[in-house]
């Protein structure tokens, strides 16, 4: 994805197109939106894409949708009081043990 800016939005396209990449234009309205987009493109470089060798669509589809249910349902967000945005029960008794998601990228924590 690419912000739509006419002095330079001629000659990206042609260089993502050398490169085998579709380039997918967007309008962005309100610089809050763009600002929102960006810092979720950027954790999920981070916390993702650069750790793992993508093999094609299908894989890179496969690690988006396994990163947005680690997102959603187990990372912590400091803007949440770190919980997650799909709040979870506390759990007190048991034994810790891990979950690895993402291929053991991450792990989610829980109690047995």
């Amino acid at each position: 994805m690419s912000h739509v800016d006419e002095s330079r939005s001629q000659h990206r396209p042609t260089k993502l197109r050398r490169t085998g990449t579709i380039p997918r234009l967007f309008y962005c309205f309100n610089f809050l939106t763009q600002r929102y987009s960006e810092r979720l493109i950027g954790s999920i470089r981070r916390d993702c894409l650069d750790h793992v060798v993508v093999f094609g669509e299908r894989h890179l589809r496969h690690l988006l949708n396994s990163y947005q249910k680690y997102y959603n349902e187990a990372r912590t967000h400091l803007s949440l009081h770190k919980d997650a945005p799909i709040p979870r029960t506390i759990q007190t008794v048991g034994r810790t043990l891990a979950m690895p998601v993402l291929g053991g990228l991450h792990h989610q924590y829980f109690r047995a």
